[in-house]
């Protein structure tokens, strides 16, 4: 791993197991039984939780992505239905349940370990989530406490991504439109469905992102527009890269190492086409 691509690929493994908090039968199983249902709901519930009973804006500042309308619809109504010290207990214990599962028994006593230590060196201004995240008590179970890990991770290179795309000039629906244009495929039915934009607001970015010369006439992203993507994701790696600085070369590879296997049998369970999105990564 070069120093530029450490970030991303360190990113292309702690994901996923993050990730198993929305889509393990685990995961959903204790939400529901702490009486949340649907995927949206526990999604929103159990991410913004560390911020306390808050209302939409502070979701639709942090999260980026979606729609206001359609945060407006989760916040604060979620909060009625279950409090969210109980959506970071069942989120945490869905997440310990579906990665006891995966890791088949294997000790992550080490990956814990070295990834908590990644973590705790984020840096934290003007990172909301991170810190929201950080802030919690660190779990003493290996595998909660590796989840944990992960979770102040994604959302540190999260925060670091949304300001990526802040200095960009760029918003949540364009950079939704923005990324199908790069994709290309029918990702835009799943994308905007699973944000909340509708069609005018679709539209009027990808008109946006057109006199920026970002995307052609049929959808698809210009050379301008690949060249500009690739700054933005340039810019997210050295945000993220702090924590592996202070981990070091030969820590991180082996923390590295170690996630490989669980964060393949991590994918088990993430859908190929999932609502995040979240692909496999080639970095």
């Amino acid at each position: 791993m070069d120093s530029l691509s450490v970030p991303r690929r360190m990113w292309s493994l702690f994901e996923p197991v993050h990730a198993v908090t929305y889509f393990a039968p685990h995961s959903a199983a204790i939400f529901e039984a702490a009486g949340l249902r649907g995927f949206w709901r526990r999604y929103f519930a159990g991410r913004a939780a560390p911020l306390g009973a808050v209302g939409p804006a502070p979701v639709i500042a942090a999260f980026f992505g979606f729609a206001p309308a359609m945060v407006s619809r989760a916040f604060p109504d979620v909060w009625t239905r279950i409090t969210p010290q109980a959506a970071l207990e069942a989120r945490t214990a869905g997440a310990r349940a579906a990665l006891d599962e995966l890791r088949s028994g294997a000790d992550v006593t080490e990956a814990a370990d070295l990834l908590s230590t990644a973590a705790r060196a984020v840096d934290l201004p003007g990172r909301v989530l991170a810190a929201s995240y950080a802030a919690l008590p660190e779990p003493a179970h290996p595998v909660e406490r590796l989840w944990h890990a992960a979770t102040v991770l994604r959302e540190h290179r999260g925060d670091g991504h949304v300001a990526a795309l802040l200095t960009a000039g760029v918003d949540g629906c364009e950079s939704l439109v923005w990324r199908v244009a790069l994709e290309g495929g029918d990702l835009r039915a799943s994308m905007q469905s699973a944000r909340g934009w509708t069609d005018d607001e679709w539209l009027a970015a990808a008109e946006r992102l057109r006199g920026r010369g970002w995307v052609a006439a049929d959808g698809s992203a210009t050379a301008a527009g690949r060249e500009a993507y690739e700054k933005v994701e340039t810019l997210t790696d050295e945000l993220a890269a702090p924590p592996w600085r202070h981990l070091g070369d030969e820590a991180t590879r082996r923390c590295a190492q170690l996630l490989e296997p669980l964060a393949a049998s991590a994918w088990s369970v993430v859908p190929a086409d999932n609502p995040i999105p979240l692909r496999p990564s080639t970095a």
